[in-house]
C-alpha cells in the first residue's frame, strides 16, 4: 500500500500476484516432484547441492556474503539493491511512489512528469522511507523455545514478547539510530533467527520516470506478459548528510542474461502460506480473502469518486488507489487457488500424510498429535472475534493518518513507562526510533482525503458491528459517520509536525492536557482495544504459534530442514533461468524490446508512452531488450529485487509476475510460473538516451 493508514488497515502486498485465474487442476499432476526453481531460500541455508545438480553451478561463501550485503530492504514492503559505492539504491517505481507523491505538489506532479536529479544537491529527501541492509543472522531458536517452554495462552505470548524484546535490544545495543534487529520466525516456529540490519533513515529520490511508462499498459497488462514497463526508481541513502559510503554493491551487466541462463533473485518476499494447515487455509479462503475483496472493492469505488472531484484529489489519492487495486487482484488470485478442489485435496493429502507419520511414532504422537486440532479450534475463535479485533485494535474502523499518529503518541507514552520486556513489541526500545521517525516525518496529510477514508471506515464499522453495538454507539453517538469524520479531521492539530512532536516529547502529562479530538478518541477506545488484543493473542495467536512449532517439529522429523521456509519479509534467494512458456498451445517468448513498446502504444491511456519517449525514439536502439521472464520463485515484497547472474552482476530488476503465478502464495508451478523483470540494458538505454541521465548510468557502470 502507498498510504500509511491503509498499510495498517489493509496490510501491504507490494507486488502481489492476482487477476483472472486459470484452474490449477492440470498442473497439480506435476506438483509431486519439486521444480528446479522452486523455493525462497534463506541466505544461511541455500540448496547448493540442488543448484549444482540442476545447473552445474553453486555460489561460494564470498558470493553469498556479497549478495547479502548488496541487497536492500525498503522497510514498508519492497526490496532493492545497492548499485554504487555512493549509496545509490535501485528499486521499482511503484515502490517509491509514496515518496514521489509526497514530494510532489499541486504545482508539480512528479508521478506524472517524472523526476531527475543532475547532482546530489537536487536529490530530494523521501519523508517516510527507510532502507535496511542485512548484515548478520544469528540462530536463537534455543533461547526462544526455552523462554516459552511449558507455557500457553497469555503466559506464552508474554514470554515470547519478553524474549523478543531482550534479544532485539541486545542486538541493537547502543546503535539505536543505525541498527535494526528483528526476531524472524521461520518454518512457523520451527526456527527463530535474529536478523541484524543497518538502518538508513535518510533516503533521497534520485530518479523516477513518468508513471505512464513505469506502469505502461496499466490494469489490462498488469500481471501479464509480454510487458513493456520501465518500472524503476533510484534513491540514495545518506549518513551525516552525505551520500553513504557503500563497500558491497552489485555491478551492472548491460548485456543482461540470455535464454536458459541461470539467474538469481535476492529480495524480501512478504508472505507465503505454503505450510499452513488445512484449517488455516480454509479460514484464509472463507474469511480473510472474501471479506478483504469486498472491502477493497468498496473502498476502490469510494476513492474513484473522490478522484473525480478535482485534479488535486486525483493526485493525492493516486498511490493509494494503485495499492488498493493491487491488493484486490492479489486476493482474487489467491481465492481462486483456494477454491480449486484439486489444490485443496493436495493440501489435505499432504497434511494427512504428515499426521500419519506422527501417529506412527508414539513419542511424537504424544507430543505433537493434538497440534492440528488445536490450530483448527483457534481458527473457529478467529471467525468469532476476528472482525471486532480488526475493527478496533487493528484500526480498520479508523482509516486515517491522524488516527494512527494519535495512537502511536498515546500508546508510546504508556508503554515507555514499563520495563522493556513488558511492552507491546512495537514499542520496545529496539523499535522506538523507527516509530518516532515515522511519527515526525514530513509526509503530507490531505484533510479532504482523510475525511473520505475515515467516513468509509466508520460506515463499515457501523455496518459490521451493528447499529446497536455499544462500541458503535460510543463512537458515533448521534452523529453520522460523515459528520464524525468531518468533526475529527477539521479540529485535529495532528497534521502539524510540531504538534505531534510536542505530544510525543511531553508524554502522558501533555496527552492528558490535550483537547485534540483524535487524541481523545484513542484514549476513549484504548482500553477495549487492548482487551481485545489480549484475548486474540491468548486464544488465537498464542495457540497457533505454539502448535505451529509442533507441526514444524513434525516436518523436521519427517524431512529435515532441506525444505525452504515460508516467506517472512526476510532476505531470500531464489534461483532459476530465463525462460518463456506455452499457453493454450502458443509459445510466449522470454523477451520484449523497445520496438514492441511503440507497436503496443495506442496514444490513449493506459497505452500512451510519454512525450520524452517519442522525442528520443530516433536515438533509441529499438532492438534493445526491455522486459523478460524467468522461472524464479517470487511473491509480494519481491518488488524491486535485483536479478543477478553467476558473476553477481545485475541483469534485471524484478517488478512483477505473470498470470500463472496467481497462486504463488500457496504453491509453485514451474511449468508456467514466471517472474517479470526490466532488462539491465533497457534501464541503461533509457537513462542515457531518453532521460539525459548518463551520469547515473555511468555511476551504475562504475565509471
Amino acid at each position: 500500500m502507498k498510504n500509511k493508514n491503509l498499510r495498517r488497515a489493509y496490510p501491504a502486498l507490494g507486488m502481489q500476484l492476482g487477476r483472472t485465474v486459470l484452474s490449477v487442476v492440470a498442473a497439480l499432476a506435476l506438483v509431486n516432484s519439486s521444480f528446479a526453481a522452486e523455493g525462497m531460500w534463506t541466505m544461511d541455508n541455500l540448496p547448493f547441492a540442488k543448484m549444482q545438480a540442476e545447473y552445474g553451478y553453486k555460489p561460494n561463501a564470498e558470493w553469498v556474503k556479497k549478495a547479502m550485503l548488496s541487497s536492500a530492504r525498503l522497510a514498508f514492503g519492497c526490496s532493492g539493491s545497492f548499485v554504487s559505492k555512493e549509496g545509490l539504491v535501485m528499486t521499482n517505481h511503484h515502490c517509491a511512489a509514496a515518496c514521489i507523491e509526497q514530494i510532489s505538489s499541486e504545482k508539480k506532479n512528479y508521478l506524472a512528469d517524472g523526476f531527475i536529479s543532475k547532482n546530489h544537491e537536487e536529490e530530494q529527501r523521501c519523508p517516510a522511507m527507510e532502507v535496511n541492509r542485512l548484515e548478520e543472522i544469528h540462530d536463537v531458536t534455543a533461547e526462544v523455545k526455552k523462554a516459552t517452554a511449558g507455557l500457553s495462552g497469555t503466559a506464552f505470548k508474554q514470554a515470547q514478547n519478553a524474549i523478543r524484546a531482550k534479544l532485539t535490544s541486545s542486538c541493537v545495543g547502543e546503535n539505536k539510530t543505525t541498527a535494526r534487529c528483528d526476531l524472524v520466525d521461520l518454518y512457523h516456529g520451527g526456527q527463530y533467527k535474529i536478523y541484524k540490519y543497518h538502518r538508513y533513515a535518510d533516503v533521497r529520490l534520485v530518479f523516477a520516470p513518468e508513471k505512464s511508462v513505469a506502469f505502461f499498459g496499466g490494469d489490462p497488462d498488469n500481471f501479464n506478459f509480454p510487458r513493456f514497463d520501465l518500472d524503476i526508481s533510484l534513491v540514495r541513502v545518506y549518513e551525516n548528510n552525505k551520500p553513504a559510503v557503500i563497500k558491497d554493491y552489485f555491478s551492472f551487466n548491460k548485456e543482461g542474461a540470455e535464454e536458459k541462463e541461470m539467474v538469481f533473485v535476492t529480495g524480501h518476499p512478504g508472505r507465503t502460506q505454503r505450510q499452513l494447515t488445512v484449517a488455516q487455509l480454509l479460514r484464509v479462503r472463507d474469511i480473510d480473502l472474501v471479506d478483504g475483496m469486498l472491502r477493497t472493492a468498496e473502498l476502490r469505488g469510494v476513492i474513484e469518486q473522490f478522484q473525480k472531484t478535482s485534479a488535486e484529489a486525483a493526485r493525492v489519492s493516486e498511490g493509494t488507489l494503485f495499492g488498493i487495486e493491487n491488493g484486490y487482484k492479489a486476493r482474487y488470485g489467491q481465492l481462486q487457488t483456494l477454491l480449486d478442489p484439486a489444490f485443496m485435496k493436495k493440501k489435505q493429502d499432504e497434511e494427512n500424510a504428515l499426521r500419519k507419520f506422527v501417529a506412527s511414532k508414539p513419542a511424537l504422537q504424544t507430543k505433537i498429535g493434538g497440534a492440528w486440532d488445536a490450530i483448527a479450534k483457534a481458527q473457529t475463535i478467529h471467525r468469532n472475534i476476528g472482525e471486532r479485533f480488526a475493527m478496533i485494535e487493528g484500526g480498520r474502523a479508523f482509516i486515517s493518518d491522524y488516527f494512527f499518529h494519535a495512537r502511536d503518541i498515546v500508546r508510546a507514552a504508556a508503554e515507555k513507562t514499563k520495563p522493556n520486556a513488558e511492552r507491546l513489541p512495537e514499542f520496545a526500545d529496539a523499535r522506538l526510533p523507527e516509530v518516532e521517525e515515522q511519527l515526525l516525518s514530513a509526509a503530507p496529510i490531505y484533510p479532504d482525503f482523510e475525511k473520505v477514508k475515515l467516513t468509509f471506515s466508520l460506515t463499515k464499522m457501523r455496518e459490521k458491528l451493528g447499529v446497536d453495538d455499544p462500541f458503535v454507539k460510543q463512537i458515533l453517538g448521534n452523529k453520522s459517520p460523515e459528520q464524525l469524520a468531518e468533526d475529527l479531521v477539521s479540529h485535529t492539530k495532528l497534521g502539524s509536525i510540531e504538534a505531534r512532536k510536542a505530544l510525543w516529547q511531553g508524554g502522558q502529562d501533555a496527552i492528558n492536557k490535550s483537547d485534540d479530538p483524535m487524541i481523545k478518541l484513542v484514549q476513549a477506545i484504548d482500553h477495549e482495544a487492548r482487551t481485545l488484543r489480549t484475548r486474540y493473542e491468548q486464544e488465537v495467536e498464542a495457540v497457533v504459534q505454539k502448535n505451529s512449532e509442533l507441526v514444524a517439529e513434525a516436518r523436521f522429523a519427517q524431512t529435515g530442514t532441506g525444505a525452504y521456509p515460508d516467506a517472512t519479509f526476510s532476505l531470500r534467494l531464489s534461483y532459476g533461468e530465463v525462460k518463456g512458456w506455452e499457453h493454450a498451445g502458443v509459445k510466449v517468448p522470454a523477451f520484449t524490446d523497445f520496438a514492441g513498446a511503440f507497436k503496443r502504444e495506442t496514444g490513449a491511456e493506459p497505452f500512451a508512452l510519454p512525450a520524452s519517449w517519442h522525442k528520443a525514439k530516433d536515438k533509441l536502439n529499438l532492438a534493445q531488450r526491455f522486459n523478460f521472464a524467468t522461472t524464479n520463485d517470487i511473491i509480494g515484497g519481491n518488488s524491486g529485487s535485483p536479478m543477478i547472474n553467476k558473476k553477481g552482476e545485475i541483469v534485471g530488476l524484478i517488478f512483477d509476475g505473470n498470470i500463472h503465478s496467481l497462486g504463488g502464495a500457496f504453491w509453485y508451478d514451474g511449468s508456467k510460473n514466471r517472474s517479470v523483470a526490466v532488462h539491465s540494458g533497457g534501464i541503461l538505454e533509457a537513462l542515457d538516451k531518453i532521460y539525459d541521465a548518463k551520469h547515473l548510468a555511468n555511476e551504475m557502470l562504475g565509471k
